[in-house]
């Protein structure tokens, strides 16, 4: 089957690979969305999935790794586990910055825990079963990535997100998080159609994928907006959540509902292709200026 190349605008293969960054989260305050704590707290609500979610890519494609031949494919994969535990280190960093003020992550990251440590963990099954299960969590992984993949674009372009509208620690590392996943957007779908290349698998773990991951990230908000110390909100305002991200979105903040259902559908096209979301070039010329990734650079 032939392979989906992640490439530059010149043809050039890209080599996938993990960046050094570093980012000082020391003066970010509480909430680094300046005077909206709902966007600060949606971007705290993924960020306490993603460790636990990108170790488990991880390993799942650890296991998948034998049975590829591909050699290109074999390096593109090894560079796209490198970039993911990349990923989990930051947002790990960005999960002790919540404890740091005051908002214990634990509960919601033992949620994520359970999520992929057990609903998608290991299972005693041997034989066909065992390959059926690989190839499900592959169709997770590409489903997921397909969503990471445009709100990477998305975030690239936030420009509500500039003119000190939020911290630009936080900022950058939200970018740089975005351009990877754009640059390495092609992996986890080639993957997949590496072992199975039909439409109905690939389809139907969106079908699961997509409102699962909508409803973490509500338990999420929800549950850090409760326990914010650093927010004095009657139970009454905080019932108003959705009302709080719709003006958000409104400033190009977050993204908007309807721009994440657009989105999402469009995995359900049978000739869909990853390489129609996003721009290659300038997600690796963000990480070619990114605060984060210039020290490292030579």
């Amino acid at each position: 089957m032939e392979l989906l190349d992640t490439d530059t605008p010149d043809g050039a293969a890209i080599a996938l690979h993990a960046r050094a960054v570093k980012f000082d989260l020391t003066d970010v305050p509480a909430h680094y969305v300046y005077g909206h704590p709902v966007a600060t707290h949606l971007y705290n609500a993924l960020s306490l999935l993603l460790p636990a979610g990108e170790e488990w890519f991880i390993t799942v494609l650890k296991e998948a790794l034998p049975h590829i031949g591909d050699g290109k494919l074999r390096e593109d994969v090894i560079g796209f586990m490198g970039q993911e535990a990349q990923h989990a280190n930051a947002h790990a960093g960005l999960n002790d910055h919540l404890a740091r003020h005051g908002i214990d992550p634990a509960p919601m990251i033992a949620r994520a825990d359970y999520v992929f440590g057990n609903l998608l963990g290991p299972r005693t099954v041997s034989g066909d079963k065992a390959h059926n299960y690989l190839v499900e969590r592959l169709a997770v992984i590409a489903a997921l990535e397909h969503i990471f993949a445009f709100l990477g674009d998305w975030v690239l372009n936030a420009e509500g997100l500039d003119e000190a509208a939020a911290h630009p620690t936080v900022v950058d590392l939200l970018r740089w998080h975005g351009a990877e996943e754009v640059e390495h957007r092609m992996v986890s779908h080639d993957v997949l159609h590496h072992f199975d290349g039909g439409y109905v698998r690939r389809a139907r773990a969106q079908m699961v994928v997509g409102p699962v991951l909508l409803y973490l990230i509500w338990q999420g908000i929800r549950f850090l907006l409760r326990v914010d110390p650093n927010l004095n909100w009657s139970q009454r305002k905080r019932k108003h959540v959705w009302r709080s991200l719709f003006r958000s979105a409104r400033k190009g903040l977050t993204p908007s509902f309807v721009l994440i259902v657009w989105r999402a559908l469009q995995y359900f096209r049978p000739r869909y292709t990853p390489g129609d979301v996003g721009d290659t070039a300038q997600a690796v010329a963000y990480l070619a200026s990114s605060p984060a990734t210039r020290p490292a650079l030579p």
